[in-house]
């Protein structure tokens, strides 16, 4: 089966009053694959909520598609009719679990409500019971309570309702979900809570891949068959999971694994290192490789222009070092 979802070039930038633009996506090339977990790291502010923004076409002013590509389910997403998108994309093919989802219910309505919202947006025909039988069914099938659906959002605990909005988010059985923080702000046994739900989704084909945003390199460990490292708006290494985490390349993808805490004995017994410096300024970042002001191993060629891509088997990294 061909990608479900590919990014060609894409450039999307922030245009703020003055013509001044931060470049939050910039140049970025990346597919997800049928059956697959991919995994999208970095640190804040990289770039990984504006790209799940973009791809899933829930972004809006001041954030501006510049260039490139979005392809999925035979279309380009972004030359894609409002309407068209809405019908037969949104929901449907691509559904999306946004940053501070626990938020994003109305205080004032019971969980049943948003079901049949949802649910009538996508299929103006379906009755208000059938809705609520079919989200009923969808939480049995999950093993979640029933009561979840008579509950208001201020009775569930965090975990249930990160678990509630994936359930509201997968009714219409979509193609791709894009999952952007999913388990932020919870406690341990909550996200384990919620990896179980989404690999419940997975094995159950009630949706076919994820791609699953996240600073916490070793989560992805747990689930991810492919991650993507991004920094400053671009991609810098693209490998599978034991690739990026166990021999990563690019000094980023090293310096980034090097400042995470991981539970395996021999790794935590080494010395756990931040990264030295700050990310640039994405309004005028730097010229070449854009983590080259905080790498120790930059050559002269970092410094003038940006690395083009080396792939050896199903690993990519953009560093001059790899040439």
């Amino acid at each position: 089966m061909k990608n479900l979802l590919e990014a060609q070039n894409l450039k999307a930038y922030y245009r703020l009053v003055g013509g001044t633009q931060i470049k939050a996506v910039d140049g970025v090339t990346l597919e997800l694959r049928p059956n697959e977990v991919l995994g999208i790291a970095g640190e804040s502010g990289c770039g990984k909520s504006t790209l799940a923004a973009v791809v899933s076409l829930t972004h809006n002013p001041p954030l501006t598609v510049i260039d490139g590509q979005v392809a999925a389910n035979g279309f380009d997403l972004l030359t894609l009719p409002k309407e068209q998108a809405r019908r037969e994309i949104k929901g449907r093919y691509i559904s999306v679990v946004p940053q501070g989802a626990m938020n994003a219910l109305n205080p004032t309505q019971r969980i049943r409500n948003f079901a049949i919202d949802m649910l009538r947006e996508h299929q103006p025909e379906i009755t208000k019971q059938d809705a609520v039988d079919l989200a009923r069914t969808r939480l049995q099938e999950l093993s979640l309570p029933e009561r979840v659906l008579t509950s208001y959002p201020h009775e569930l605990s965090g975990g249930m309702k990160q678990r509630t909005v994936i359930v509201l988010s997968t009714l219409l059985n979509p193609k791709v979900l894009i999952a952007d923080e999913p388990t932020s702000a919870l406690d341990v046994s909550s996200q384990k809570a919620v990896i179980r739900l989404l690999m419940t989704l997975l094995d159950e084909q009630i949706i076919t891949s994820v791609a699953f945003i996240t600073h916490e390199l070793p989560l992805l460990r747990q689930v991810a068959d492919r991650i993507a490292i991004m920094y400053a708006g671009k991609l810098v290494e693209v490998g599978t999971m034991e690739e990026i985490i166990f021999e990563p390349q690019h000094p980023y993808t090293r310096a980034l694994m090097g400042s995470m805490l991981v539970p395996e004995r021999h790794v935590r017994e080494r010395r756990i290192e931040g990264i030295p410096g700050v990310p640039p300024d994405l309004k005028n970042p730097p010229a070449g490789c854009r983590f080259h002001p905080r790498c120790a191993d930059r050559i002269e060629w970092c410094l003038q222009e940006e690395p083009p891509p080396k792939t050896v088997g199903d690993r990519t990294t953009w560093c001059w070092l790899m040439h």
